[in-house]
């Protein structure tokens, strides 16, 4: 039994409580959004056997975010990827995908699956594409079988291009950047070189029998997403996203659990548009967006360029969010990249956490602002998304002052020392000081206001 046909039968999991409690939400509430469609547990059986902690992801819930992580034969190895998906999960991904398309794919996926405690996701033609010599060489037994393969090592949701169908493909034409989707070129070329349609469409029923067993999640995956803004919202986008909606319908009316993936780059204006077009095509099914990236002029800064249109994308309805990190487009990222894709997309979904007033959420800004108002540094720390880094460039400043004390004292007194970076914390703001930081001089006007 699947999550979605546990919830469809009315039973409550133990997964279910568990994403109750971690919401703040009854676990009733969680059932009826499973059978409704709108929120799925990814939790394969063989994964939950191990160090698995089940989330859920869905519109009712907080805005979770992934990260993109694997290996590559020109620029990492299996070592270096290890470490970036301990980063990734440290600094509060809420899953982490294994895209790896170089060697020793098999033992780095099982490696992850075995250590991290979060959902893995896979985009199982890379694998597929890695053992032959040639895509075009593929046959639907082939990615049957590595799909089978996967789930069976424990992989806990699976991007498959099977919304990409041959009338689509006349539509790339009109595009400035084409097909930028790896899985969505990859399943083109074959069609077209095969004159025959997409292989896992005409294979779905087959695909939903393994994902059922296993009890896999599907991230039905956006071939035609745009990869430029002048190829936001045209007709190859949006016709595969119809028949993405129809395959979420067949996919549960087998018992599997859904999500369904989107762009991509899109302007700004047209981001609620998008959402509010995949919830009524797709009938709920939990969006799982790339960025979206709102302007295509910041190499090295995409990270931001993602985030300002992930925020919007949440608030208007996006269940989860896939990281970008200031690498994207010019090269694989490595751990200080993933650190601040992680956190760009951290503050993105609690951005839009806070807007649409989920439990609790605004808690930890008020504590926060309460700390930095009495000068508690080591509590702000505590609160930051990114401590370490927060209490970094607290250091700096201090050592910046302490070093100008040391130079403004030596014009005067021939021995002056340096003061201790490290000592007793100030009780005024870092970069205005004792004279002029505002909220010491509120608290000194408060006590005047006392005394009068």
């Amino acid at each position: 039994m699947t999550q979605y046909l546990e919830a469809k039968a009315g039973r409550v999991t133990p997964e279910m409580i568990i994403v109750a409690e971690q919401e703040f939400l009854e676990p009733e509430l969680i059932r009826t959004e499973i059978a409704a469609g709108r929120l799925v547990i990814p939790a394969n059986k063989i994964h939950l056997a191990k160090k698995l902690q089940p989330i859920g992801i869905g519109i009712a819930l907080r805005t979770k975010i992934n990260a993109n992580l694997g290996n590559s034969a020109l620029t990492s190895d299996s070592q270096c990827e290890i470490a970036k998906v301990q980063y990734a999960v440290r600094y509060g991904a809420d899953t982490v995908m294994d895209l790896s398309t170089g060697t020793e794919i098999d033992l780095l996926r099982q490696r992850i699956i075995d250590e991290v405690t979060v959902p893995v996701g896979t985009v199982p033609l890379y694998q597929v594409c890695e053992q032959l010599d040639d895509i075009l060489d593929m046959t639907p037994q082939h990615f049957l079988d590595t799909v089978e393969h996967q789930a069976k090592q424990g992989v806990d949701y699976m991007t498959i291009h099977a919304g990409l169908l041959q009338k689509h493909l006349p539509l790339i034409d009109r595009r400035l950047a084409g097909i930028v989707s790896r899985g969505g070129s990859l399943t083109a070329k074959w069609m077209v070189a095969h004159q025959r349609e997409n292989p896992f469409y005409e294979h779905f029923d087959d695909l939903c029998e393994i994902m059922k067993e296993y009890d896999v999640c599907w991230s039905i995956g956006d071939g035609l997403r745009p990869g430029c803004l002048h190829d936001a919202s045209d007709a190859a986008q949006f016709g595969e996203l119809e028949v993405m909606g129809h395959l979420a319908v067949r996919a549960w009316e087998i018992g599997c659990q859904v999500m369904i993936e989107g762009p991509g780059h899109v302007p700004l204006d047209q981001i609620e548009m998008n959402i509010k077009r995949q919830i009524e095509v797709c009938h709920g099914a939990p969006f799982y967006v790339l960025g979206p990236v709102v302007c295509d002029i910041a190499p090295g800064y995409d990270h931001i360029t993602s985030a300002i249109g992930a925020t919007l994308a949440a608030f208007h309805g996006a269940a989860m969010l896939c990281y970008v990190t200031p690498k994207e487009h010019l090269g694989l990222p490595d751990r200080e990249d993933v650190r601040q894709g992680v956190i760009a997309y951290k503050i993105a979904a609690h951005a839009a956490d806070v807007a649409r007033q989920r439990p609790h959420a605004r808690e930890r800004d008020d504590a926060l602002s309460r700390a930095r108002f009495a000068f508690d540094w080591e509590e702000q720390f505590r609160l930051s998304l990114d401590p370490e880094r927060a209490k970094e460039y607290y250091n700096e400043s201090r050592k910046i002052r302490a070093e100008m004390d040391v130079t403004s004292k030596s014009i005067t007194e021939n021995n002056a020392t340096c003061p201790n970076p490290n000592g007793e914390p100030e009780k005024y703001c870092t970069m205005c000081g004792p004279k002029f930081c505002a909220m010491k001089t509120t608290q000194e006007l408060k006590l005047l206001q006392q005394k009068k």
